[in-house]
């Protein structure tokens, strides 16, 4: 099993042209959250800059290189706060920086045969890493998958891609969920 330090060092050594993250929790308990999701929780406006920055530097740097950087999210709506936190604070920003978000609302359609059954990445499609998380979406480790295994995780990748809905669209179709629309319905 991998660490997270371990992770990043195994992404970063392989990653050439493209990173792919398939996401099916419904929260995920990470270091890198830091204050923002009880700043978010709280109601502020923004989330830290400081704590933002260098992953929006690097998305930025990648994307004008021409690497890819790619996710989905299988999810359903309405949103835990944890999701709304993670699509107003993180996914916002990330596709700003050039990170192409994938949505597939299971409120919305059916979730297509071959999804998956766990989180993974997919690195310059050469590479497979199966993430392990607890209950509570907190990160266990990440297991490099064999080369065997390969062609499964691109089936997977393809088909979440294909049945996902780009974020920026399925975001405006779905202000209730944001945070400024929900203080304004509370005061």
């Amino acid at each position: 099993m991998l660490s997270i330090d371990e992770l990043g060092e195994y992404i970063d050594s392989r990653l050439t042209r493209s990173a792919f993250r398939l996401e099916l929790l419904d929260r995920y308990l990470v270091d890198s959250d830091g204050a923002d999701l009880a700043r978010y929780l709280a109601g502020k406006s923004q989330p830290t800059a400081g704590g933002k920055r260098p992953w929006l530097d690097r998305l930025r740097r990648e994307h004008a290189s021409g690497i890819l950087n790619h996710r989905v999210h299988v999810l359903r709506t309405p949103l835990s706060d944890y999701l709304r936190y993670e699509c107003e604070w993180a996914y916002a920003f990330n596709a700003a920086a050039g990170e192409d978000i994938r949505i597939i609302d299971l409120a919305e359609q059916v979730a297509p045969d071959g999804l998956g059954a766990h989180d993974f990445w997919l690195i310059d499609d050469q590479y497979a890493i199966r993430m392990c998380y607890d209950d509570d979406g907190r990160y266990v480790g990440a297991e490099p998958v064999d080369a065997i295994e390969l062609p499964h995780y691109r089936r997977v990748r393809d088909t979440a891609v294909a049945a996902g809905e780009p974020f920026t669209a399925w975001w405006s179709r779905h202000p209730e969920e944001w945070q400024a629309r929900r203080w304004d319905e509370h005061t």
